[in-house]
């Protein structure tokens, strides 16, 4: 069995997963779990609920991996639980994996946005950290940008509270921008938006997607103990 917890870094999930993948919600506290003992061999982690109740455990995706799991992460919570458990054999996928691994990224709330209920699509209503700075990457590749304005928006953009943060915000907060370029800057931003979480979160369907649906028989090179806490791993 194929799983994926996904919500608005990839809401059309269900549609593009196809069939021999189930997409389940945003994990929570306790879904690797209860998803391993349903039988998974293939765990695809994009995104995780934090703000009103227990993300995901780091003990629960080490002990899917030491059953042979395979665990992948990318685009959201699970970007961030890749970069914390690779060393343990949870596959990280895409540039936010990367940002968070290599010390680009240290914020968890660089991966955070607010949107819409499941209901309603999931659609994301402010923009993440990730997405602002890939889209600023590529508009200063591109030469849409100046260095000097690549950085004066993206450290606008990271003052910002993500609940807060849209691109209008993002313009009027930074101070650097004359007034007259503002609307110009404004369309152009929104013009070239990348959504660097969908981009990442692709990827790792596809990876699922490729994935064979069985557990691995190989021994991890770190053990497993069973403690007050379940688990602790041991290197």
């Amino acid at each position: 069995m194929k799983i994926i917890f996904a919500g608005p870094s990839l809401p059309d999930a269900a549609s593009l997963a196809g069939e021999g993948i189930r997409v389940l919600p945003p994990a929570t506290q306790g879904d690797v779990l209860a998803a391993v003992a349903k039988g998974a061999n293939v765990i695809g982690l994009i995104d995780g609920g934090f703000e009103y109740a227990a993300p995901v455990w780091h003990k629960e995706i080490l002990h899917a991996l030491w059953l042979g799991v395979a665990v992948l992460g990318a685009a959201s919570m699970g970007a961030l639980r890749a970069a914390e458990c690779h060393p343990f054999g949870m596959i990280g996928i895409g540039r936010i994996f990367e940002d968070y691994r290599t010390g680009r990224l240290v914020d968890d709330a660089a991966v955070a946005l607010t949107h819409a209920p499941s209901a309603l699509g999931s659609k994301p209503l402010t923009v993440p950290l990730v997405n602002v700075m890939a889209t600023l990457d590529a508009m200063e590749r591109d030469r849409l940008l100046t260095h000097g304005q690549r950085e004066a928006l993206e450290k606008a953009a990271d003052a910002i509270f993500f609940k807060k943060r849209t691109w209008r915000a993002v313009v009027e907060r930074c101070a650097e921008l004359a007034e007259a370029d503002r609307p110009r800057l404004l369309a152009a931003l929104i013009a070239h938006s990348v959504d660097q979480k969908r981009i990442d979160a692709l990827e790792l369907l596809k990876a699922v997607q490729e994935a064979e649906d069985a557990r691995s028989s190989a021994v991890p090179p770190w053990k497993l103990h069973e403690t007050s806490f379940r688990i602790r791993p041991v290197l």
